[in-house]
């Protein structure tokens, strides 16, 4: 067939005559409003996944991800060791410790010394789950969660390891797992964005967060996660600046419409129908926001649930009890951080503020959703970037003491969402060191949560720069023994 048509002596090439049909195309950009999948990019197209549909049946449509952020001690918290009590101030011997990296905080150490917990743990449940007297709400609802204890990853310092376990790379400018999700399942309310981010901060050294962890990368902007704030604007810029009402507004979107629809016409850049889309977004969230954020609403029995702090914006607690109501209203993804996990020393006193923080709102959130009929449909996530070390960090005292970045194996939890609840998957030495029993990679870990979403890991993909880019990279494997 001919690329080029002849039209009054003119030869127009292919790229020409579709730029003349600019009202048209136009139109349908003006038309993706309502079907915002309609202009992902070829890599799409050439993967032959239609957007917004799983793989296969999902087990759970949302997940909520209770990032503690710094990493929590696990011999602390869940991964109980009486051996390292027993061993209290004796090196580590060289066949646990092997030829594992140090970072720089420990490597110039003349000693290793292994350090008990100083709190106690008891077996709670029906699965007789060791859990630490720090954690008595977590005590409770045991039953209800799969613990992982032989998580593991490459990544010794904490940007690189948070950065992994967010975006699956230990470099920048890639898709975190929300804009993934996004991507890959569309959003579930016109009215809401389909990933959203909560932070806040305990009482501990406090590891940063960045937006590069809810960045979309190279897909488009409408994925990329929006961060909540405390103040009285939650998402800034939202409102209509002074002096402009509803129907200006709608006014101004309309026309700013047209004018990108011109600029689509010229260039064809994909990115361009991303904007109408986030401006029109903005504008429905202009309503949808302010309801969503009205605490006033909840009963007394949930704010005892959760906690007085519930009350208070930007506190963990509070935001546990936001990410439910989003959750429960069709967003995807919704990504907590909360800073201070990172105890290289004075561990004792400030994990167990740390662990105050958070222990009543995690366990309220779990008991919430499942109250509400919403567990099943919605998998919840606790826990760091990697573990800490079995040894001290510094001078070991009788009550006091430090943990180094280890990233050989560490616990989270997991909960809902189609994950076998009472049960204890994997399993550490006796001195908590190395994964004995059935570990975890984080790819793994990744390809487990798309998994229950219905998404296939290795099929979720997107061609970038030439190469086809994923969460998981070039690995992972779904974690079957822990699915219901």
């Amino acid at each position: 067939m001919n690329k080029e048509i002849i039209e009054h002596g003119l030869t127009w090439n292919r790229r020409r005559f579709l730029s003349a049909m600019s009202l048209g195309v136009g139109s349908v950009a003006l038309g993706s409003l309502l079907m915002p999948d309609l202009f992902k990019q070829a890599a799409a197209e050439e993967a032959g996944l239609p957007p917004g549909i799983p793989h296969f049946a999902p087990k759970a449509k949302r997940v909520i991800y209770l990032f503690q952020n710094g990493a929590p001690s696990q011999q602390e918290l869940f991964d109980y060791k009486p051996k390292l009590r027993e061993m209290m101030g004796q090196e580590i011997p060289p066949s646990v410790r092997g030829t594992q990296r140090l970072t720089g905080m420990t490597a110039n150490q003349s000693s290793f010394p292994l350090v008990g917990s100083f709190v106690d743990f008891k077996q709670y449940g029906e699965s007789r789950a060791w859990v630490s007297d720090l954690m008595p709400y977590t005590a409770k609802i045991v039953d209800d969660l799969c613990f992982v204890r032989s998580m593991y990853t490459e990544a010794i310092n904490h940007d690189p390891a948070l950065t992994f376990l967010q975006t699956g790379s230990q470099q920048g400018n890639r898709p975190s797992m929300g804009s993934w999700l996004s991507y890959g399942l569309g959003n579930e309310n016109k009215n809401l964005p389909s990933f959203t981010v909560l932070l806040s901060r305990g009482v501990g050294n406090g590891q940063g967060v960045y937006s590069k962890l809810w960045s979309n990368g190279f897909l488009d902007s409408v994925h990329q996660g929006v961060q909540f704030s405390k103040g009285e604007n939650p998402v800034l810029y939202l409102r209509d600046p002074e002096g402009m009402n509803r129907n200006d507004r709608r006014e101004m979107l309309d026309n700013l419409s047209e004018l990108n629809q011109m600029s689509y016409a010229a260039f064809g850049d994909p990115e361009i129908t991303a904007k109408v889309q986030q401006y029109e977004m903005a504008y429905r969230m202009q309503t949808a926001i302010p309801e969503v954020m009205d605490l006033s609403k909840e009963s007394d029995d949930i704010v005892k649930l959760y906690g007085p702090d519930c009350l208070v914006p930007g506190t963990y607690a509070a935001n546990c009890l936001l990410a439910r109501k989003l959750s429960e209203n069709g967003v995807r993804f919704v990504q907590l951080y909360h800073q201070g996990w990172d105890q290289h020393g004075n561990l004792p006193f400030e994990i167990a503020k740390q662990a105050m923080d958070v222990d009543q709102a995690s366990a309220a959130l779990v008991t919430d959703l499942k109250q509400r009929g919403l567990l099943d449909e919605t998998l919840v996530i606790w826990g760091g970037e990697f573990g800490r070390t079995s040894y001290t960090q510094g001078r070991l005292t009788a009550d006091n003491y430090g943990r180094d970045h280890h990233p050989r194996c560490f616990t989270i939890w997991m909960a809902g969402g189609g994950i076998k609840p009472g049960m204890v998957y994997g399993e550490t030495d006796e001195l908590g060191y190395n994964i004995i029993k059935n570990p975890v990679h984080v790819h793994d870990f990744q390809a487990t949560v798309l998994h229950q979403l219905g998404l296939n890991h290795e099929k979720l993909i997107f061609k970038h720069l030439g190469r086809r880019y994923r969460l998981t990279d070039v690995s992972g494997v779904v974690v079957n023994d822990i699915l219901s």
